[in-house]
């Protein structure tokens, strides 16, 4: 027994010392430390975001470029217009995120906190990949986005019923840019120009569809279904304005997702915002989450 409870306490002791965990409770120490940390990283990837959408750096690879200036005409070209478009309104619910870090609601305050850890790697991973994507190291600014990809995803498995302004500034909205993105870097990193890298794209874009219907029928998250739709479109319209539109099929392809994830992200939303609930939870989700109403609101 006192093996077993010395096991027990050593466990606990490094579930709280693991900034990744998840608690019903946070001390005033830890709170100070999401706060701070989560507001300072925000700013830090704000003020980057915007600094390099304008200026190009001064110093590093040969082959400096403001951020959308090394938005090239692969299969994965976006609008530089609507994806900015996309952040910006992203940021903003960001913004909301951090401050249910300072509200007294302390439910609210707990939720924030338990993915704090998660959404301050996620700004420095950004904040990284925008410093290597402006200065043209494409094969690290890939790998960043991999590493970001796994650790939103283990974030959303974790903490999927975040009340909905917390997800979406904190996880669906970050998510659903950060799996796009990795189609748009990798493209660029590939060098994908030729018609051979079309043809391929014209399958792997179809991965869009699929991802977005998974979180679609798993989850009833019909914010990642939204977020992908918008983001199938700008890839469309990026893709429609390279050189002879007509003769390829990737644009076609982009509005068809987009289209198609719209509509069922409406068909899942829809009932929720009228106070019907027409659709059974999917498989995936476990009896506690069935229990919880998925993105409540606050």
């Amino acid at each position: 027994m006192p093996e077993n409870g010395a096991s027990e306490q050593a466990q606990r002791g490094l579930h709280a010392l693991n900034p990744f965990a998840k608690h019903d409770s946070y001390s005033r120490q830890a709170l100070l430390f999401h706060k701070a940390w989560s507001l300072i990283t925000y700013l830090l990837l704000l003020i980057t975001a915007i600094y390099y959408d304008v200026r190009a750096p001064g110093e590093g690879h040969y082959n400096r470029s403001t951020f959308w200036g090394h938005n090239f005409p692969t299969p994965f070209k976006q609008s530089a217009i609507m994806t900015s478009i996309y952040w910006i309104v992203l940021f903003v619910l960001q913004s909301v995120y951090i401050y249910h870090l300072f509200v007294e609601n302390a439910g609210s305050v707990t939720a924030a906190a338990n993915i704090g850890s998660h959404s301050i790697a996620s700004n420095l991973l950004l904040f990284g990949f925008i410093h290597l994507w402006t200065r043209s190291h494409f094969i690290l600014a890939e790998f960043l986005l991999v590493i970001n990809f796994f650790n939103l995803s283990i974030a959303y498995f974790r903490h999927s019923t975040l009340p909905r302004l917390i997800h979406i500034g904190s996880l669906s909205g970050v998510l659903a840019w950060n799996f796009v993105a990795l189609y748009w870097c990798g493209a660029v990193m590939v060098h994908a120009h030729g018609l051979a890298a079309r043809v391929v794209a014209n399958v792997f874009v179809w991965g869009v569809a699929a991802y977005g219907g998974f979180f679609l029928v798993a989850f009833k998250d019909y914010t990642m279904g939204f977020a992908l739709s918008y983001l199938s479109f700008s890839t469309g319209v990026g893709q429609f304005l390279v050189k002879n539109p007509v003769l390829q099929l990737q644009w076609i392809f982009a509005f068809a997702i987009g289209g198609l994830l719209f509509l069922l992200s409406l068909a899942v939303g829809m009932p929720g915002l009228i106070g019907r609930e027409p659709f059974k939870r999917g498989a995936v989700v476990d009896e506690d989450r069935e229990r919880a109403p998925l993105l409540a609101d606050e």
